[in-house]
């Protein structure tokens, strides 16, 4: 590589990230299509991302194999599927059991990622409360207008009889929050607002409060989920109705409430009586068909959830939006309907999905099985240019040594040369350790990647991973010279 080069890779990397931004990255087609892109994907004309050299040298499959020969050959982790691919032409630098589906841990997020982008990119996922007004109540008077909350019916001026039952009815967010504050991004929907706006409906005291998570079905934890998950605070079981994702306090690590639906309640219930408000009893079920709903907050739209659950791994909104991707498509709201639609969904975008079969659509689950190739496939097709939509599962990959799951990464000297460069989903589970995503080379090509090891995280295995991308990020792989031939030393005829 020239002294050129690395002036060369930092304004690569500039493009690359003002292109994400700015929701312009494209690629132009190539001759060899080995990984499927999206449907309709080989347009002619499209532009290749503004700011990386198309005439830029290709890396050679053979230099790739030869440079990542060493790390990938690392005993801890015990023989890795490993699949790479130049991003513009879909061409492969480097199968090795790439088409054969192994355990891919949270790397399969980018799959429900895909399909929540095409399904409902920018819709906000509600959260309600429902009145029941006591028996042989009054009917309410109709509040003046602008005085209640935004898409609620009005439920009666100050003054209200009292009693009646409140209905907490979650629409799937489990981001709904108890910080008192909206500081920060993204801004997510508070339950303070829902009790100031259930006092501003003149509702002074209440005989129930009931949470309502209904909207979904089926168990709340997925076959291959290992028993400690909850108390070690990966994930709360699932359901419709959460508050900080069953977490004791916004932010806090540790268990995870085994009954997310009925903690979301009490602690409602606690916030309406320090509102003055009091409640009367609490518990759980459905909610009356005739209630009315006087309070509701939205959660930032699905795009940003995306991105928050692929930087931070987030397990509880991958399932609720796997489970709401399933409702679009008329499938149950469970494990089985999530999986079903996930995988149908990105079928329909020409993205192979041949041996995969899941359980959840988290990864936590130690039998889910997907390709490498697979996970490539997904990547590229948010590369392509005919679904702009998809351009958030790049910009919500975790940055090396700098944000989520890879955020303390990338430290050291044998991997620093990914810093900054690096793209990728992590994953970790007790029979594999993962790494799939993007990064430019030394050359400015855009490379898509998936290593899978059937390792653990013990032993370095994370670290390994790491600098097989941080190779692969040093790679200029451009075809090994000719050797030269010595030159004849008998007579000339």
């Amino acid at each position: 590589m020239t002294s050129a080069a690395p002036v060369a890779r930092t304004g690569a990397l500039t493009a690359l990230v003002s292109a994400l931004l700015a929701g312009s990255l494209s690629t132009g087609p190539g001759a060899d299509r080995p990984v499927p892109p999206v449907s309709g994907s080989g347009r002619a004309g499209a532009a290749v991302l503004a700011g990386l050299d198309p005439a830029a040298p290709a890396p050679q499959p053979a230099s790739v194999a030869a440079r990542l020969a060493g790390p990938l050959g690392d005993p801890v982790l015990a023989g890795p599927a490993a699949f790479v691919v130049d991003a513009s032409t879909g061409h492969v630098l480097l199968d090795d059991r790439a088409r054969t589906p192994a355990v891919p841990a949270s790397t399969l997020k980018t799959a429900v990622a895909t399909a929540a982008l095409v399904t409902f990119p920018d819709t906000r996922l509600r959260t309600s409360v429902l009145y029941s007004p006591p028996p042989n109540s009054q009917p309410p008077a109709t509040r003046p207008p602008g005085s209640r909350p935004p898409g609620s019916r009005p439920a009666g001026a100050a003054g209200q009889a009292p009693g009646g039952t409140l209905w907490l009815v979650g629409g799937g967010d489990p981001t709904l929050t108890a910080a008192p504050g909206t500081n920060g991004y993204p801004a997510f929907a508070r339950l303070a607002d829902l009790v100031a706006q259930v006092r501003a409906a003149g509702i002074t005291s209440v005989a129930r409060v009931v949470g309502d998570g209904s909207l979904f079905v089926g168990p709340d934890r997925a076959p291959g989920w290992r028993d400690n998950y909850v108390t070690d605070g990966d994930v709360t079981p699932v359901s419709a109705l959460e508050l900080d994702a069953g977490r004791s306090a916004p932010g806090a690590e540790g268990p995870r409430s085994p009954t997310p639906a009925a903690a979301a309640t009490a602690a409602f219930a606690g916030a309406l009586t320090a509102a003055g408000i009091p409640v009367g009893a609490i518990g759980t079920g459905t909610a009356e068909a005739g209630a009315t709903r006087v309070a509701s907050v939205d959660s930032p739209p699905v795009r940003v959830l995306v991105e928050r659950m692929l930087t931070e791994s987030d397990n509880d909104l991958a399932e609720s939006l796997g489970r709401l991707v399933a409702l679009r498509r008329g499938l149950p709201p469970s494990f089985a309907g999530a999986a079903k639609a996930v995988t149908d969904t990105v079928t329909e975008l020409g993205i192979p999905t041949a041996g995969m079969a899941l359980n959840d659509v988290s990864g936590l689950s130690t039998a889910d099985l997907i390709a490498p190739a697979t996970l490539v496939a997904l990547l590229r097709a948010a590369v392509l240019p005919t679904r702009p939509a998809l351009r958030t599962v790049l910009t919500g990959l975790p940055v090396a040594g700098f944000s989520g799951t890879l955020n303390d990464r990338y430290a050291t000297a044998d991997t620093a040369p990914g810093a900054g460069d690096v793209r990728a989903k992590t994953g970790t589970l007790r029979n594999v350790s993962s790494l799939a995503g993007q990064l430019v080379d030394a050359d400015g090509r855009l490379l898509l990647f998936a290593f899978l090891s059937p390792a653990e995280e013990g032993g370095g295995t994370k670290a390994a991973l790491d600098r097989v991308a941080a190779a692969l990020a040093g790679c200029g792989c451009p075809a090994p010279a000719p050797v030269a031939r010595a030159a004849p030393t008998g007579p000339v005829r």
